[in-house]
């Protein structure tokens, strides 16, 4: 039996029902965005994709925390 996952990774099935892609094509969003700062890739997310604040958090959080963006 696998673990829950926890952190940022825990939103991830959640996100996934919501907004109809697939983890791995956002990380690709956020690896590709000309936007650098933590702060700008959150809100970007929010305002071009219409994500939430929690969700676009995760996945920036994750996805540089996986060396996807500085």
């Amino acid at each position: 039996m696998t673990a829950p996952a926890k952190g940022p990774a825990s939103y991830f099935p959640s996100i996934e029902k919501k907004y109809g892609r697939p983890i791995e094509e956002w990380k690709e969003l956020i690896r590709t965005s000309p936007l650098t700062r933590h702060t700008e890739l959150v809100n970007w997310l929010k305002s071009e994709h219409g994500l939430g604040h929690g969700h676009a958090n995760a996945l920036v959080v994750h996805t540089r925390a996986e060396g996807g963006s500085d």
